[in-house]
């Protein structure tokens, strides 16, 4: 399949990145394809219980949200889940100590490069990642004139957090969420100047920036501010749904300006309307956001664990009873007229790619829908490994195992 791409011209090439920094090996080495299948990475999903399940999924990489979370009841009865940072700092050492009781499965992710490492040894790269800055709400705050600290930030970073996503539904003192809403109408809250001077400090420990969960102007700002291509790991085009959980053109389109990725993930009730959702909704996606913001934007994301959602698979992914566990949330949200929230969800997942061979599944399902083979490396995992290689570099401290 052919796409039109609206703006080939993108921000990283006026940088300066040159063609080899654009290409992965699966584009300019065929030997290389030669020996190795399709590059396979998921944009998010959690380390499993069953560590059987990393071999199955076929995964060559994957980004894990290893956070750990507090749920808060707000003021007007709704609930927010929290990624404090004792409850953070906890779980990835946690994490790390997993991954490293595994090392013929797993190799922590510290650079972009670990992924061919990985891939050479028949292992998986893990990328650490925490959905939501409030893990780090105390740091980057002067006292007495001094410069601002960020022990916080510092300190998850030894251990090994390479993603850090600004928010989780609502805002914090950096950025506002995309569930921001005073009861009548979303507040689109911008990047703060708080905000503003963690990119700053992402961008210095050469750090990921995902803007998932975040309001439209703070993922625009955030473009803006970076230095770095920043990603939305996991979401869906509001051009399907209109939803405050889904992301516009514009949001499509700055992510892609900065030499980022935008990953669809497999939350069916934010991919279509359509009572019953198939391959062809999923792929209708990417096709989307490759349309909108080029063939190199578009990447896969799960947001589910490898396996998928558990509870559908339990129901033989009966979406009808499956959904009911999302309406009390669902309908708190519609009560304060939430974007998106007055229709209510049918279902949770696509059947067939709630699988742990979902990225099979897509590969194929890409191939039926005749996507060019290039396009179909870049999708399944080129995308994410061109943009770990260029903002994952060699870490500036060393980093603390266990």
């Amino acid at each position: 399949m052919t796409l039109k791409v609206c703006n080939p011209t993108r921000r990283h090439i006026i940088k300066g990145l040159g063609a080899a920094t654009l290409l992965s090996p699966l584009y300019s080495m065929p030997t290389w394809a030669a020996k190795f299948p399709r590059l396979y990475v998921d944009g998010l999903s959690f380390l499993p219980n069953d560590i059987n399940d990393v071999k199955a999924s076929k995964l060559d990489a994957f980004i894990a949200d290893i956070s750990a979370i507090e749920t808060i009841e707000q003021s007007d009865g709704t609930k927010n889940y929290k990624r404090t940072y004792q409850a953070c700092i906890n779980s990835i050492k946690q994490a790390a100590k997993t991954v490293n009781e595994n090392p013929e499965i797993y190799l922590q992710g510290l650079t972009g490069a670990d992924i061919d490492k990985a891939r050479a040894q028949q292992r998986t790269a893990v990328y650490f990642q925490i959905q939501g800055a409030d893990c780090v709400e105390a740091d980057g705050i002067s006292a007495n004139g001094n410069p601002p600290l960020w022990p916080q930030l510092e300190s998850l970073h030894q251990q090994g957090l390479r993603v850090l996503q600004l928010t989780h539904h609502y805002g914090n003192r950096f950025a506002g969420g995309a569930l921001d809403n005073n009861g009548k109408q979303g507040l689109n809250k911008p990047l703060t100047t708080a905000g503003h001077a963690l990119i700053t400090e992402l961008n210095k420990r050469n750090m990921l920036i995902d803007v998932s969960h975040s309001s439209e102007q703070t993922a625009l700002d955030t473009a803006k501010a970076s230095q770095s291509p920043i990603v939305l790991s996991h979401g869906a085009a509001r051009h399907f749904v209109n939803h405050a959980r889904c992301s516009s053109d514009e949001v499509i389109r700055a992510v892609a300006d900065t030499g980022g990725v935008f990953g669809v993930f497999m939350m069916s009730f934010w991919l279509t309307n359509n009572p019953t959702p198939t391959i062809e909704d999923y792929i209708d996606q990417l096709e989307y956001v490759a349309k909108i913001g080029g063939v190199d934007c578009v990447a896969i994301a799960n947001d589910f664990p490898l396996r998928g959602q558990e509870n559908l698979l339990a129901l033989n992914n009966n979406n009808s009873e499956g959904v009911k566990e999302y309406l009390d949330w669902w309908h708190s949200l519609q009560s304060r007229n939430v974007l998106g929230f007055d229709v209510e969800p049918k279902h949770v997942v696509i059947p067939e790619f709630n699988h742990i061979d979902r990225m099979s599944r897509i590969d194929d399902a890409l191939k039926k829908a005749r996507f060019k083979s290039s396009d179909r490396d870049r999708f399944m995992g080129g995308n994410w490994q061109r943009v770990m290689k260029k903002v994952l570099i060699k870490p500036l401290v060393k980093v603390k195992k266990g």
